[in-house]
């Protein structure tokens, strides 16, 4: 068994890429259907940061190949384009990549807390489908583990940021105190409820939700003490100073068109717009008006990396930890392979030893039932204890796995039938 990952992320391809290849959560179940087309089982893990597919495949199978196009046939995005931005990764490899996924090294905010989710949602989500075998439920249930772990056992997530509050510190940079703005949040969901607490967090005291639902607006605004929410999303772009959107709509919530009037009622006025949606909820030709402050998720760039140099000292004690981890799957995962041989060669040797043992009983006077188990637990303790070293030895050894089960194989003639 061979496990493979095929994905983008913020450090391979720019975001009008990564929206092409986003899977929301309403599509996700739809998605995992057509993965089965092409493998067997497999995971869809999709972030404002990233979409990878991990799966399965028996040794020789081109999974990659088959992910890649998977990727092409769900998006629509050309080869051409995909190609210069994908990675591939397989075995350790893949186990690795996933594990710093989870324990937040591989995101844009070194640390962030919302992936480990994001991670455990992909797992259930590929559970539901029928999408998980046993190995893939192991890898993300340890990297899931690991991933908790590493927030534990380091600092690496003390005072965390995330793209959500980082998102309200840039605006906070451009306009200063946000106690007399307005902030308009555009969603509801997680990432909305991180937006908004933020800002509230960092002084925001005229805050307004948006949703196409009211009533998840409502929840929201209830939970957080928001002061209003709003029902006509163009009246609250023309009152807001700050809007930060982050819905998981697929097409563009604010267009250009739509802006450009918006921005006629109100002249003179400042508004910055922070877009962490992905794909992006905020038409981009937005920034060429006047008054206008646009930033997408990848213009987050800079922070993000004063973030990473702070947090190199508590990466390096996350990467020990998860190589440990990583090194408890992979010698679960490699002793798959083995199991198989060793059953094999235990059941040949059980089989010579009762049937040499039945001779010698025949050949023997008559034991007693005492006699007879003393004789029988001899035999097994022999068989046993010639049998320890090999079989740890193909256990532990697992960079010549392949080689030493077929050597065994053949030496024993395992795959011969029993005459």
């Amino acid at each position: 068994m061979q496990i493979s990952a095929v994905g983008v992320n913020h450090s391979t391809a720019p975001v009008a890429l990564r929206e092409k290849l986003a899977v929301g959560s309403e599509r996700l179940g739809a998605s995992l259907e057509m993965l089965r087309q092409y493998a067997d089982c497999g995971v869809i893990l999709s972030t404002c940061n990233r979409t990878e597919v991990y799966a399965t495949a028996k040794p020789g199978q081109p999974v990659e190949e088959s992910l890649i196009n998977f990727i092409n046939a769900l998006t629509g995005v050309s080869f051409a384009d995909l190609l210069p931005h994908i990675y591939l990764r397989k075995n350790a490899s893949a186990c690795g990549h996933l594990f710093r996924v989870a324990s937040g090294l591989d995101s844009m905010i070194i640390g962030e807390h919302e992936v480990l989710g994001q991670v455990s949602a992909a797992l259930e989500a590929a559970e539901k489908a029928g999408m998980v075998n046993l190995t893939l439920r192991n890898l993300f249930q340890q990297a899931i583990s690991t991933g908790r772990r590493v927030r534990e056992e380091t600092a690496i997530s003390k005072s965390a940021m995330s793209i959500s509050s980082v998102a309200v510190d840039l605006a906070r940079g451009v306009l200063g105190d946000l106690g007399n703005r307005c902030v308009l949040v555009i969603g509801a969901g997680e990432a909305g409820r991180l937006v908004a607490k933020a800002a509230r967090e960092r002084g925001a005291s005229r805050l307004a939700i948006f949703n196409r639902s009211r009533e998840k607006a409502e929840a929201l605004a209830k939970s957080l003490g928001a002061n209003k929410v709003a029902s006509d999303l163009d009246e609250a772009l023309a009152e807001a100073d700050v809007v930060i959107s982050c819905t998981s709509a697929p097409h563009m919530v604010v267009t250009m068109g739509q802006m450009e009037e918006i921005m006629r009622r109100r002249p003179g006025r400042q508004l910055v717009i922070i877009d962490i949606a992905v794909p992006r909820d905020i038409d981009p030709e937005i920034r060429m008006l006047d008054d206008v402050v646009l930033y997408n998720i990848d213009d987050l760039t800079d922070i993000c990396n004063m973030n990473r140099t702070r947090r190199e000292r508590e990466s390096l004690k996350a990467m020990k930890i998860i190589r440990e981890e990583a090194d408890k799957f992979l010698e679960w995962w490699q002793s798959l392979e083995m199991k198989p041989i060793v059953a094999a060669l235990i059941q040949k040797a059980e089989d010579i030893r009762q049937a040499q043992l039945e001779m010698t009983l025949k050949k023997l006077p008559p034991l007693d039932e005492k006699q007879q188990q003393s004789l029988e637990s001899m035999t097994k303790a022999i068989v046993t204890k010639v049998l320890h070293d090999p079989i740890h030895y193909l256990k532990e050894d697992t960079q010549h796995k392949k080689e030493y089960s077929k050597m065994v194989s053949e030496i024993f003639r395992l795959d011969r039938e029993k005459p």
